[in-house]
């Protein structure tokens, strides 16, 4: 906000509204700290926990009217009561989101949110935006109950004008002038350019997850086929012997691209590094893709 001095202006006038200094960096890190485990502890409310396990009773109550003769004989009763245990534990769950949203949309948070929505449309971009802010789930995916708000974009600030006459004549320069002190805004800080390397960690940061579960489920099928075959005397069970190498195939190529995932993201997490201190120097840095801002929250 130290670059624009209207994002600096519309932030203070949106702090006197919600009561927070949004320039004061030491508050608002205060300020996020104890509304993020304000947040958590909405989401661990035993509303929550007991919507979910009436939820699950309700569903799941049906499927044991076969295994007891007792709830057989009351059939219409037992289904009533499942009817009523859906009913009771979708709307406590239900209560428990809308506190959560409520907490979340209302609130210091909200103005902050403002904000960053604010210096996003002076062309100021937003490096990092941590998931929990936007409601949005650990990954970084989806929406988010609350977004950043979006503002139409603002011309650049035209540049001061001259303080001299237009007629004033020109003092004669000195044989000797002295070099004046390099101030802060003089500095040029780098951004440091995004390496290749990055770039793949982007494309392979979704990727694979699959091996291990494929893998050990080939080996499983390829196992019970050799069981049927001994079982039942049947040769062609011995053609799920097949499956073995090739589960061990899948393993093998999981393990190596794990091994090449984890170094690319060694490299992507030095980049975010770099960017971090970039932008703490008062440069303007690139916006994080989703995959990096997902890396970032597991760094912090």
């Amino acid at each position: 906000m130290r670059s624009d001095t209207r994002v600096r202006e519309a932030a203070r006038d949106i702090g006197a509204r919600y009561g927070v200094d949004y320039t004061d960096d030491a508050a608002v890190t205060a300020l996020l700290a104890e509304r993020r485990k304000s947040l958590e502890t909405e989401q661990r409310r035993p509303a929550a926990y007991l919507g979910l396990l009436t939820l699950m009773a309700g569903m799941f109550l049906p499927f044991a009217i076969p295994l007891s003769p007792a709830l057989d004989a009351h059939l219409f009763a037992v289904l009533g009561a499942a009817g009523a245990l859906t009913v009771v534990g979708a709307a406590l769950l239900v209560h428990a989101r809308a506190q959560w949203k409520q907490a979340l949309r209302n609130g210091p948070l909200a103005g902050y949110r403002e904000v960053l929505g604010v210096a996003r449309a002076h062309g100021i971009p937003l490096a990092h935006i941590p998931p929990w802010l936007e409601g949005r789930s650990t990954g970084g995916g989806g929406k988010g109950a609350a977004p950043i708000p979006t503002y139409p974009p603002v011309e650049p600030a035209p540049e001061a004008p001259s303080d001299s006459p237009p007629d004033s004549t020109p003092a004669p320069a000195p044989s000797a002038p002295a070099p004046s002190p390099p101030t802060t805004a003089s500095v040029s800080v780098s951004v440091p350019p995004k390496p290749s390397a990055v770039s793949s960690y982007e494309h392979m940061a979704d990727a694979g997850g699959w091996h291990d579960e494929t893998g050990c489920l080939l080996f499983l099928a390829g196992a019970g086929g050799v069981t049927w075959a001994v079982t039942v005397g049947t040769a062609v069970g011995y053609a799920a012997l097949l499956l073995v190498p090739v589960a061990v195939w899948i393993w093998l190529a999981g393990r190596r691209q794990g091994r090449e995932k984890e170094e690319l993201r060694e490299e992507a997490l030095k980049y975010v590094t770099a960017l971090e201190a970039a932008q703490a120097a008062g440069a303007r840095v690139p916006e994080l893709s989703p995959q990096l801002r997902a890396l970032l929250d597991d760094h912090h």
